[in-house]
């Protein structure tokens, strides 16, 4: 089942990210965002993963959403804070330690772990990974000509 327009809306999001971040940072941190599809391919039996645009994706398909970062201005930037909305279309994948998570759509921030969730009948439970809504991570100091890139997987729900 193709879902091109689930596709087209992930890489418009990729970009929006972008420019909402490139706007804290006063033009000065460029930011690049990407979304590409993570495949298992079998090439001579032989199994190896490749990442292509996400043309055709269906529940359960593997998204790797990335976020280059390149100070280009003539100073130091301190605390620079990266945060990229998920999606409601995917889950997280995994956790991982260099970033924070947000799950009541970006208003607090924190590991998973110290994270709740309200639920009607029951009360509070642990957050889990569906739960999250954004990621944050906080690049303590990039120094001018700084560039890397921040990346998370999602499954596609």
């Amino acid at each position: 089942m193709k879902n091109n327009i689930f596709a087209d809306f992930l890489v418009f999001a990729a970009v929006l990210f972008s420019t909402v971040g490139a706007a804290h940072a006063e033009g000065v941190v460029s930011l690049d965002s990407d979304v590409k599809v993570e495949r298992s391919v079998d090439k001579d039996g032989v199994k190896t993963t490749v990442l292509s645009e996400p043309n055709d994706v269906i529940p359960g398909d593997r998204l790797v959403f990335s976020t280059e970062y390149n100070n280009q201005g003539a100073d130091a930037v301190d605390n620079f804070v990266v945060t990229n909305p998920l999606p409601g279309a995917v889950k997280l994948a995994e956790l991982d330690p260099s970033f924070l998570v947000s799950v009541d759509g970006g208003k607090n921030y924190a590991p998973l772990s110290d994270l709740t969730v309200d639920v009607d009948i029951v009360g509070n439970r642990p957050a889990e990974l569906a739960d999250v809504t954004h990621i944050r991570w906080v690049l303590k100091r990039l120094d001018p000509g700084a560039r890397g890139t921040l990346s998370y997987q999602a499954i596609v729900r």
